[in-house]
């Protein structure tokens, strides 16, 4: 019976853990608001939808909650100004039409490469 108990209580438990990685989506007018998350329950990402597709600022996030991208959708693609952060380095990138049109690396150093 305690070995069923154990089993039972360890299901439970997972089960808890995969639901909180599950996306959620609120509407708000004519937008949908959508959070994704990691599987330790972190979030991964969130960001708009409009019309089903990528539509305004999206953000997205490691497994430690620390941010790594965030730029903006219009009509599903990337456009404008984009950021990225990896450790000590930082990444501007430019997008056109989800294409890149340049990109600027920061380092730690505050040093500047404009490829």
């Amino acid at each position: 019976m305690k070995k069923f108990t154990y089993i039972a209580a360890l299901f439970f438990v997972v089960a808890l853990s995969a639901q909180e990685a599950k996306p959620t989506f609120t509407k708000d007018g004519d937008k949908v608001i959508a959070t994704y998350f990691h599987e330790n329950g972190e979030i991964a990402q969130t960001g708009e939808f409009l019309k089903g597709k990528l539509h305004g600022e999206w953000t997205m996030f490691d497994e430690a909650g620390t941010k790594i991208a965030s730029g903006e959708y219009i009509s599903g693609k990337k456009t404008g100004k984009w950021f990225f952060w990896k450790g000590e380095e930082f990444k501007e990138v430019d997008f056109e039409d989800s294409r890149i049109v340049g990109v600027t690396k920061h380092d730690a150093n505050g040093a500047v490469v404009i490829k």
